[in-house]
């Protein structure tokens, strides 16, 4: 059984980085490899959202709400998705969760992210 196991949140305050780490559990190699995946974000009363996807090391996308601050990567080896998130503000305060851009895999707990204002 594939599980998402997202770690990293934490309070920090604004201006800070935090780097979220993402592994799936119980995934083979050959089903993670090809995969795009993605971190989304759900804030308190909105819906959640795609905040940046991967497919390669060269082909990012961003939500322009995090463009230049954020930056996600890979490591397929070790089936672990990343995103490092640098000079946070209180917007970015939300659950983050990873999954594929198809959203194909049961969600995982999330990490919660917290940018006092």
């Amino acid at each position: 059984q594939v599980r998402l196991l997202e770690s990293g949140g934490a309070l920090v305050q604004a201006g800070g980085s935090l780097r979220l780490s993402c592994k799936a559990s119980g995934m083979i190699t050959s089903v993670f490899n090809p995969n795009n995946w993605g971190w989304y974000r759900q804030a308190p009363g909105k819906q959640r959202e795609l905040v940046a996807s991967v497919a390669t090391p060269r082909d990012t996308n961003y939500a322009d709400s995090v463009q230049g601050r954020f930056t996600i990567s890979r490591d397929n080896s070790r089936k672990m998705v990343y995103l490092q998130m640098n000079n946070l503000k209180p917007d970015d305060t939300a659950v983050y969760y990873c999954n594929t851009l198809q959203q194909a895999l049961p969600w995982g707990q999330g990490a919660q992210v917290t940018v006092p204002g």
